[in-house]
């Protein structure tokens, strides 16, 4: 009942003040800004007919979460579960969509476990250290990236600047918790690199329920290293080089011994190696960009300190990516793409070749059309495409109005994984009889975002996405993968607002309302039905500034065997503030989960309790 009356009213301040927040307010664009994330190429953000949230390095470390996820789940229609605290199994699920269909990329490097059953992001070895900006683009983005692409998350590095320039920031906390990450950058007019070096290590909590005998602490230790640099090799050609590697051990609960007893003595570890070259060539209305990537991953489990289970998985891209401006108010984009991912015996290869006429019939209405060809090694050919459409509406006062459209369709042939497990003899009937399909997908949008002259910012947006012949883990009989025949939905309104209320104060709020549907009409499993999601932040002056964040999440459920379940709902509030003591040393400090919330995100698995964390952040400047 306090929980309620706690998040019932910091729902109903937020939204009477339209709010707004220090991180949401510096992460809310700008009319002009640029965004590269929809068409592959830098456009206006008031251009765009898709919708895009953009993070900054100030809003991220206003959130002061030390996973990405953390912060991420804050922002609209994206919604996150845990198999526990940091380090365990995490889905970032995407206006309802699976967590897998989210593509991350990091400085054009595509961050997928191909060890994983479906190849997709491990969003919980993702820390917030080093990063400078994220561009959030939510629904299907299959034309630019790949047609199953769910959503996209392009994560930049710190930026190099010119002359030397670096920070060191430590904190540490509850749960034995302690982070040390050093940047540094360097560059010229010629050349330039960043490097980013973080070490995680937390004690964590016991996170399963069912743990009442060993009732040991799950810790979790995280190591990352980032790198990039680049040469200007004319005025015109670009080399850069970016590498990135993260080695993760995780204690957890609920594994099998060798003679198939039950034991909460587990142990994982995950190692990830990735690295990107591209040559780059601009020139006035031409772009050519052509690259080489590669991840090599490998995890392995270990029960009662024996080895249980082990994979490795690969994944090689090669992309070529163009744009011509043909004629005044036209720019055409353009490209190829060759993937090849798997693990082990089981790899598959897919080429693409994309195009995307990006028209401008006037100073106030846009009009992008797109289409999209894959040819998979085992399912053949699909065509895909998109249509957007943006439209000013100029207001006195330099007030804006955009009204925005698009319609995307994609698709996802099964993974090499779960054709293989329903092959092999782990697997029964059901799933065993199945011969899996590829899924197809479609997702539209319209919406309406408002920019007064005064700083609100305003976006309502009304989306319908859908997925054919869904792939599903028979969670009733774990028989295997099983097919969904039939059309599975998710439907929404996402509601955001942003306003800075005086010099001091500045609030922010976004709302979902997600509907989701299997075939058979029932609610998709973890999804919740709303997100709430608000911030206050108060700098009374220059070295001050105080910050708090709700976020909340109701009506989800989920399924044990053949029991479903509903999900605890919740209201998390994050406290913090920060204050500079020098033009370098920050001090910061905040308070996770203040009002020690108990609920569960995943049945079965516990999430932190009330957390305390202190630190300091110096930044020496450039020199």
């Amino acid at each position: 009942m306090r929980e309620a009356r706690v998040q019932f009213a910091l729902l109903l301040l937020s939204f009477a003040c339209s709010s707004s927040s220090a991180s949401a307010q510096s992460s809310q664009p700008t009319i002009e800004e640029l965004v590269v994330t929809p068409n592959r190429i830098p456009v206006p953000l008031r251009q765009v007919g898709t919708s895009v949230t953009v993070l900054d390095a100030e809003a991220i470390e206003a959130y002061g979460n030390l996973s990405l996820q953390d912060v991420l789940r804050q922002l609209p229609a994206l919604a996150a579960s845990s198999n526990g605290g940091a380090g365990q199994p995490a889905s970032l699920r995407m206006r309802g969509e699976e967590g897998y269909r989210t593509l991350v990329i990091m400085d054009g490097m595509r961050l997928s476990d191909p060890s994983l059953p479906q190849i997709g992001p491990q969003v919980d070895q993702l820390l917030s250290s080093g990063i400078e900006r994220v561009e959030v683009q939510r629904g299907p983005q299959g034309l630019g990236y790949g047609a199953d692409a769910g959503g996209i998350l392009n994560i930049s590095s710190r930026q190099a600047g010119k002359g030397w320039n670096g920070s060191l920031e430590a904190q540490t906390g509850s749960f034995d918790t302690h982070q040390l990450n050093a940047n540094i950058g360097a560059g010229n007019e010629s050349v330039d690199g960043f490097v980013s070096a973080t070490g995680f290590t937390t004690g964590g909590f016991n996170s399963r329920a069912d743990d009442t005998v060993l009732r040991d602490r799950d810790g979790y230790s995280n190591t990352t290293l980032h790198a990039r640099a680049g040469v200007n090799l004319t005025d015109h050609l670009r080399a850069e080089l970016v590498h990135r590697e993260v080695s993760g051990d995780t204690d957890f609960d609920g594994c099998y011994l060798s003679d198939f007893s039950y034991t909460h003595a587990c142990h994982s570890t995950y190692d990830q190696s990735a690295s990107r070259a591209s040559l780059t060539y601009h020139d006035t209305g031409v772009s050519h960009a052509v690259s080489y990537a590669i991840t090599d991953t490998d995890r392995a489990s270990f029960a009662g300190g024996v080895a249980a289970f082990a994979t490795t998985g690969k994944l090689q891209r090669w992309e070529y990516l163009g744009s011509v401006q043909a004629v005044p108010g036209l720019k055409l984009v353009f490209g190829a793409d060759y993937e090849r991912a798997g693990q082990e015996a089981k790899f598959r290869g897919n080429q693409g070749y994309f195009a995307e006429a990006l028209t401008r019939f006037s100073d106030a209405w846009y009009v992008t059309a797109g289409a999209r060809y894959d040819d998979n090694d085992d399912f053949g050919s699909n065509t895909s495409y998109r249509f957007t459409t943006a439209y000013l509406v100029p207001l006195p006062s330099a007030n804006q109005l955009k009204f925005k459209a698009s319609i995307g369709t994609g698709f996802r042939a099964p993974s090499p994984y779960e054709i293989a497990y329903n092959s092999g003899a782990w697997s029964y009937p059901p799933a065993s009889l199945v011969k899996l399909q590829q899924e197809s997908s479609k997702g539209a949008e319209a919406g309406v975002e408002y920019w007064p002259a005064s700083g609100l910012k305003l976006e309502a947006v009304y989306f319908d996405q859908q997925v054919d012949n869904a792939i599903e883990f028979d969670l009733a009989n774990y028989s295997g993968y099983l097919q969904d025949p039939g059309r599975s939905t998710s439907r929404g309104v996402e509601l955001s607002a942003a306003l800075p209320l005086s010099r001091a104060w500045s609030w922010q709020a976004n709302y979902t309302w997600n509907d989701t549907a299997r075939p058979d009409g029932a609610q998709r499993l973890r999804r919740p039905r709303q997100l709430i999601n608000a911030g206050l932040q108060w700098q009374p002056q220059p070295r001050w500034l105080l910050h708090a964040f709700m976020r909340s999440s109701r009506d989800a459920i989920d399924q044990t065997f053949t029991d479903v379940v509903p999900l605890d709902n919740f209201a998390v509030l994050d406290v913090g503030g920060n204050y500079q003591l020098t033009h370098t040393l920050q001090l910061f400090a905040r308070i996770e989960n203040a009002l020690d919330a108990q609920y569960q995100e995943v049945i079965g698995y516990r999430t932190p309790g009330q957390a305390i964390y202190v630190g300091f952040r110096l930044t020496p400047g450039t020199r």
